[in-house]
């Protein structure tokens, strides 16, 4: 069953359950439910159709009802949860629907008991539906909500007390209705200790949620100013660090970031984050989660470190940590930490991250790395690793400018040129200095930033006026492209008198009559930076030919006069709709509520009339109850339309404003392509006459050709006898070669026998210098042999006497002890005579020990000795027997 049938079904199944609330009736709109329940629902809140905005709507109301079964409830409130597959739809969910009061009135209702799951969904879901929004104190059920969070904090019910900690958390943040309405509260105070109390909570999530109530009620007041003063804050921010990085999960780091980022606004407690002495290391452990493939942790780490930039104190700082090479880094103290993670690759990793849903990471990490770079580059001296941290960057940055597919539709085109509209900014950045502009140069191509302006121009001019939000809108499609256009523009100005080709794609885009859209686009925003740009560009455009300066100001005037309508525009719808200003409620529920009010007057005048008649009463309120929800729905309907006609008459008259721009760029683009067709006459008489010259001269080739075929034939003779000399040179070269080389290689052969001639001589003359050195120190050894003969006996009679000592010593040691037993006034000399015994023994025991180990080494020295004898010996008996043998030979040659 597709979506559209499922819808349908779920749509009749409710007015069913509306008409009568019977079991049979609530059983189909359950079963209803958990069929579009299991049907990939992604962007149906968002695709603006009426079917998904009036099943919701039904589900809605029905949630709120109190007379709905609590367990048909609990499927529509999942229902619900899951459609808002992301942050948009949590926000079409409060913001269109109302979700957040039907849940508090959900929650008011069952308020006699906290611990059912109902609640603790409806407080789960309000939890996600909250976060990062306001809620008006004028909603509906919003103090009933307050009351109930705050009794059961109080309570310390485990159950519940997370949920509702998380839930206070999101409606304290940044409403200061919400906090002045808690503060006049009569339980406010035990309502503090308790926080107070859970500050010490086992649970990281507990802590959290606490120091950010505390953060948003206390952080300007005295109880504030004494939980956050200079004795508690740096173990507050040694503790939040530590959940960032060792927290329960992405909720715990969530929030924990968020806490930082508020105590961030507050210059007193930004200046001790400055000073901090564990600052480097924790945020090198909060780089440390970049790591991950998880796209959330990322996104809220990254939002942490741009709020760090923030602070003209810590950007510095965050430089440091970030642009210094991995490697194991020392804390305070002198304790070694894990090997240190490079922030910057990590920061590189997640610009290209596969992953999905790291797109705005990406974008993230651009202004991350604008904000140091800029940080790093404005310092007096720029360090080798930055450098080289650049040329590792612009390759990765010059890969993300290509990708674009122009079958992706618009979301595709508006996050493609969000990034290209940071990366040139980042390149911008690194152009104004010298040796960052010149790696710049060298990567980026006059070819690279010609195609990239020739996309989006051609981006800007086939988005249809039809998909697009108003121009003065920032999102407007047109305008992201105009800014991502302008800022390429901007870079190739800055690098055209360092990249070939540059400056002549410059101006040839300046004086493109398409660059009159973004340019007049530029020139009437409401934005400072857009407006310098616009401006330095039309005043390097401005003396070019064929700039259209003409069509310019028709654009910029259709522009303003755009702007004008649209305001008048606006201020009606205003008046029409009648939006209070104290709160965002939806149509339905103002519709809902004049129904009931008018039902209790009609109910009223009845009574007054007749008190007889009660019997039917009800079925004329069921009457005019269905004819004015009818005519609610008919006015929510007229008011819708209203709304589709003022959008319808806005687009219209931006379509006259192209159009009419258009046609003057038609004009333009004929009187030009006139001038073209003449010029291109006058190009073809001049070819014409030059092609005649052409053949005259192709018959004169010919005749040249034929001449120098002929010598051409005679070089070739005069080669095949030059060849032929060569070959027979080269052989006689080749023996002359070949005698040389034998005559060397004997040469060499007759030199090295006359060296080893000499070399024998001078061994056997060394050798008999050895022997009579070795003759000479043999008697010296043997001297030194009895020598230490005589030592050695000296020393163990040395022995011997010690030990005799050592045992009268030992002697006199029991006899002292006997003395000290009877003679107690004595004790302390008798303590000093025995330690200096004692000593003595030691002495003596170690100079034994010493005088074994010299004897030992002596035994080994002797031993030594004999066997450098015993080779002496054989050495002096081989010399002898060798020059016996010679005499011998000489006798016998003399004979």
């Amino acid at each position: 069953m597709d979506m559209t049938t499922c819808l349908k079904s779920l749509l009749l199944a409710i007015q069913q359950y509306r008409e009568g609330r019977t079991a049979q009736n609530a059983a189909q709109l359950q079963k209803q439910v958990e069929e579009v329940s299991r049907l990939k629902c992604d962007q149906l809140l968002s695709s603006g159709q009426i079917l998904p905005s009036d099943c919701v709507n039904g589900l809605v109301e029905l949630a709120g009802n109190p007379n709905t079964s609590p367990i048909l409830t609990s499927s529509i409130i999942s229902l619900l949860a899951q459609l808002a597959c992301d942050d948009a739809g949590w926000g079409i969910l409060h913001n269109s629907y109302n979700l957040t009061s039907t849940l508090a009135s959900v929650i008011h209702y069952h308020s006699a008991t906290p611990g059912e799951p109902l609640v603790l969904q409806c407080l789960q879901v309000l939890q996600k539906l909250t976060y990062n929004t306001q809620v008006f104190q004028s909603t509906i059920y919003i103090h009933e909500l307050i009351t109930f969070l705050v009794t059961n904090i109080n309570s310390h019910n485990d159950d519940i007390i997370i949920p509702c900690l998380g839930l206070m958390a999101n409606l304290c943040h940044d409403n200061h209705s919400v906090q002045s309405h808690i503060k006049s509260l009569d339980n406010v105070k035990p309502f503090y200790r308790t926080l107070m109390n859970f500050l010490a909570h086992n649970s990281l999530t507990v802590v959290v949620f606490t120091l950010s109530i505390l953060a948003s009620l206390t952080l300007n007041e005295k109880v504030g100013e004494k939980l956050f003063d200079a004795k508690n804050i740096y173990q507050t921010f040694q503790l939040v660090f530590n959940i960032i990085v060792n927290g329960d999960g992405t909720l715990t780091r969530k929030y924990s970031v968020d806490l930082l980022v508020d105590l961030l606004k507050n210059p007193k407690i930004a200046d001790y984050l400055s000073r901090y002495e564990h600052f480097s290391a924790c945020v090198s452990q909060v780089l440390g989660l970049l790591q991950s493939k998880d796209p959330d942790s990322a996104a809220k780490v990254l939002e942490l470190l741009l709020a760090m930039c923030s602070v003209s104190g810590l950007r510095s700082l965050l430089c440091e940590v970030v642009f210094r090479p991995a490697g194991p880094k020392l804390r305070a103290g002198g304790r070694r930490q894990a090997a240190g993670v490079d922030g910057g690759i990590a920061l590189v990793q997640w610009l290209s991250s596969p992953v999905e849903g790291a797109e705005s990471c990406s974008l993230q990490t651009l202004q991350l790395l604008n904000e140091l770079l800029e940080e790093a580059l404005a310092a007096e001296t720029l360090s080798d690793f930055v450098l080289s941290f650049v040329e590792m960057l612009l390759p990765v940055l010059l890969a993300l400018l290509k990708g674009l597919d122009p079958a992706g539709g618009d979301a595709h085109l508006r996050k493609y040129c969000h990034r290209i509209t940071h990366i040139n900014s980042l390149l911008l950045i690194l152009c104004a200095e010298d040796s960052t502009r010149s790696l710049v140069s060298r990567q980026v191509s006059a070819q690279l930033c010609f195609t990239q302006v020739e996309t989006l121009l051609s981006c800007c001019h086939s988005s249809s006026p039809l998909t697009c939000l108003p121009p003065g809108s920032d999102n407007d499609l047109s305008q992201v492209c105009a800014e991502a256009l302008l800022r390429t523009l901007e870079l190739m100005s800055k690098l055209r008198q360092q990249v070939k080709d540059m400056e002549t794609s410059f101006y040839r885009m300046l004086q493109d009559q398409r660059i009159v859209t973004p340019l007049s686009l530029a020139l009437t925003s409401h934005h400072r930076d857009r407006v310098q740009t616009g401006l330095s560009l039309l005043f390097e455009a401005t003396p070019l030919p064929d700039f259209p300066s003409l069509i310019l100001g028709e654009s910029i005037a259709a522009n303003n006069a755009y702007r004008q309508r649209e305001a008048e525009h606006s201020i009606k719808r205003v008046a029409v709709q009648e939006v209070p200003p104290s709160g965002n409620l939806d149509s339905s529920g103002g519709s809902s509520r004049s129904v009931h009010s008018l039902a209790e007057k009609i109910q009223n005048g009845l009574e007054l009339q007749d008190h007889g008649k009660n019997s039917h009463v009800s079925e004329i309120i069921n009457v005019y109850e269905h004819k004015l929800s009818a005519f609610a729905s008919k006015e929510s309907g007229l008011q819708d339309l209203l709304e589709a006609k003022a959008l319808a008459l806005s687009q219209a008259d931006r379509l006259i404003a192209q159009y009419r721009f258009q046609r003057a760029q038609a004009e333009a683009e004929a009187c030009k392509l006139g001038s073209l067709l003449k010029e291109a006459e006058r190009r073809r008489e001049d070819l014409h006459v030059e092609l005649s010259n052409q053949v005259l001269e192709v018959e004169r080739l010919k005749a040249d050709m034929e001449e120098l075929l002929q010598h051409n034939t005679r070089l070739q003779q005069d080669s095949e006898e030059h060849q032929a000399l060569k070959e027979a040179y080269n052989a006689l070269l080749n023996r002359l070669n070949e005698s040389e080389r034998l005559f060397k290689e004997l040469q060499s052969s007759h030199n090295l026998l006359t060296k080893q001639i000499d070399a024998l001589r001078k061994n056997h003359e060394a050798l008999q210098q050895k022997h009579e050195k070795i003759a000479s120190e043999l008697e010296e050894r043997e001297e030194e042999i009895r020598s230490l003969n005589s030592d050695l006996k000296q020393r163990n009679s040395d022995i011997t006497g010690l030990r005799g000592e050592l045992r009268s010593k030992e002697e006199k040691l029991k006899a002292k002890d006997q003395e000290r037993r009877d003679l107690e006034e004595t004790v302390d000399v008798l303590r000093k005579e025995l330690n200096k015994t004692e000593q003595a023994r030691k002495d003596a025991s170690i100079k034994a020990s010493s005088l074994e180990l010299q004897k030992s080494q002596l035994e080994t020295k002797l031993k030594q000795k004999e066997d450098e004898l015993n080779k002496h010996s054989t050495m002096i008996s081989m010399i002898h027997s060798l020059s016996s043998g010679k005499l011998k030979s000489d006798v016998n040659l003399s004979l």
